[in-house]
């Protein structure tokens, strides 16, 4: 099955909302923005250049298991770069790919020289079960009689 959209309709959706961290933050500010704004990972920047990416996942793994301090610790120390950004264009499924390829669970989507947007594996995730289901409603209608046209 195709999997049909872009990116730009999935941020139209979810919105394009971008909060960022800048790279001589502590860890800990940056996991306290994490949990104020309901999300798994930021974009560090500095300047509006897009330097990396830091997740939870960074965190768990680089930090916490490794008896650092959040505190003391800076964002550049354990954030992921270069990152992998995607543009609006690239479509669900080649999103779900460059994820999968590189094993990673958020794409920055950058536009020009800016980040308009962050995709999560979940909001992918989201967007193909949407797209299924109204496939799937489509059909029924259509089954039924009840297809206009």
């Amino acid at each position: 099955m195709t999997i049909t959209g872009n990116v730009s309709a999935v941020l139209n959706h979810k919105g394009s909302d971008v909060w960022s961290v800048n790279p001589d933050a502590t860890v800990f500010d940056a996991i306290e923005m994490m949990a104020e704004k309901n999300v798994g990972a930021l974009p560090v920047m500095d300047q509006g250049r897009l330097l990396g990416i830091v997740s939870e996942r960074d965190y768990t793994r680089k930090v916490m298991l490794k008896g650092k301090a959040s505190k003391q610790t800076l964002v550049r120390e354990i954030m992921f770069s270069p990152v992998i950004p995607v543009t609006p264009e690239y479509t669900v499924e080649e999103c779900l790919h460059v994820m999968t390829e590189n094993r990673i669970r958020h794409l920055p989507v950058i536009d020009g020289d800016a980040v308009v947007g962050i995709v999560s594996i979940g909001d992918l995730v989201n967007w193909t079960i949407s797209a299924q289901t109204a496939t799937i409603s489509h059909l029924e209608s259509y089954i039924s009689g009840q297809y206009p046209g």
